[in-house]
């Protein structure tokens, strides 16, 4: 609908009046056979209906209007460079005349469906700012006249690393969701894999889709150990190691192998990748090879010298050599702006202190934990963590 109407915002508001008139209809006449082809029919005659109380879009109502007739679901263009329209959608929104940080936003609202707020949570800013950059990054496209189309394959790469970076993010809402009574939202994290699948289809020779595949598919690999039969957190290091899916693990260590070989030095995923790769070979949590694992974190650091990884060093040179280690820098990173609402990073400085025994400055730091995390099943992990830690300081 972005690509016939020229403008996001009609395409969104066309789409939401489809879906409207599906929750009326399908419940009294059924679901159709093509459900998808229904909303796309309905929403373009919809949008046609519209065109025609708004004549400042009188160009555009012949092309509309000669569309619908055909088949309502219209096949892919066999020769296109992206097979899937999802996927092409993601390089579409990555246009370079938006501004990279407002790419990944309207990809995240576009592709992934995420609210402002999940959005926001992802990338660790307030959500005025998310909704701010969503109105200029539409505006932009309507204004610039940016044509809504998978760019040739030779300026693919350009695009790639936005891409990369939005496709991690729907993963990682499907990894952990950021707010509701779920730990995982499966159908998302399923979808972050199929996209970084098609992503090393398209691109076989680079590096870091590999990797990006590789890390997904070994977290993956985990997540029916990542919660008890009650649906309570269970950390990495207390998992049924037994419930890990195997041939997944086999898939992200092969994949992993790859992406380290394509590129010299090692990207940011498949770096990723390798240290989810130690973890996954480790037979049991004492088998960790946390001196690799430290290592990997240093190569990465320089990689990518963000706050997240710097908090993930840290809890890594914790477990390699005590928590009295780690807690520098740990509290160094207290002082960033960037991770004052993130509460993983709260959480891991009230574990630092639990383990070195100081439960009373670990319970302050599990209430600001608490006060910040949103997903439900995390509350209660660090709930149960600050009664314990309550009870040793009496």
């Amino acid at each position: 609908m972005t690509r016939v109407l020229g403008d996001v915002q009609s395409a969104e508001d066309a789409v939401s009046d489809a879906y409207a008139a599906a929750l009326e209809r399908w419940p009294r006449e059924g679901v159709p056979a093509n459900p998808a082809g229904w909303i796309v029919t309905v929403a373009r005659n919809r949008a046609i209906d519209h065109i025609r109380r708004d004549r400042a879009f009188e160009a555009r109502l012949a092309a509309l209007a000669a569309e619908r007739d055909t088949t309502p679901f219209p096949e892919l263009d066999p020769d296109d460079p992206v097979p899937d329209e999802r996927l092409r959608m993601v390089f579409a929104c990555c246009h370079p005349a938006i501004a990279p940080e407002s790419q990944v936003a309207l990809t995240l609202r576009l592709v992934a469906g995420l609210t402002v707020g999940e959005i926001a949570r992802g990338l660790l800013v307030p959500e005025q700012t998310v909704a701010q950059r969503l109105v200029r990054a539409k505006r932009k496209l309507r204004d610039a006249g940016v044509p809504f189309r998978v760019p040739p394959p030779h300026l693919l790469t350009d695009r790639l690393a936005v891409a990369l970076a939005t496709v991690y993010l729907i993963y990682n809402e499907g990894h952990t969701a950021a707010s509701g009574d779920a730990l995982r939202r499966d159908d998302l994290a399923a979808e972050g894999i199929r996209l970084a699948r098609l992503l090393v289809e398209l691109m076989p020779d680079e590096a870091e889709p590999c990797g990006l595949l590789a890390l997904t598919v070994l977290h993956h690999a985990r997540r029916n150990a990542r919660a008890d039969e009650h649906g309570e957190l269970v950390l990495l290091s207390d998992q049924d190691r037994g419930r890990w899916d195997q041939a997944g693990i086999a898939d992200g260590l092969g994949l992993t192998a790859r992406a380290l070989r394509l590129a010299r030095p090692a990207g940011a995923y498949a770096l990723q990748a390798a240290i989810a790769g130690e973890h996954a070979r480790a037979a049991n949590a004492a088998d960790t090879r946390w001196d690799r694992i430290v290592g990997l974190y240093d190569r990465l650091a320089e990689v990518s010298p963000s706050p997240v990884v710097r908090l993930n060093r840290a809890a890594a040179i914790s477990m390699a050599d005590g928590p009295q280690a780690a807690l520098p820098l740990i509290e160094e990173l207290l002082g960033d702006d960037s991770l004052g609402g993130y509460h993983h990073l709260h959480a891991a400085h009230a574990d630092m202190l639990r383990r070195a025994g100081r439960p009373r400055e670990a319970a302050d730091a599990y209430r600001r934990a608490l006060e910040l995390a949103t997903n439900t099943v995390e509350r209660s992990f660090l709930e149960r963590r600050l009664v314990e830690v309550e009870a040793a300081d009496r």
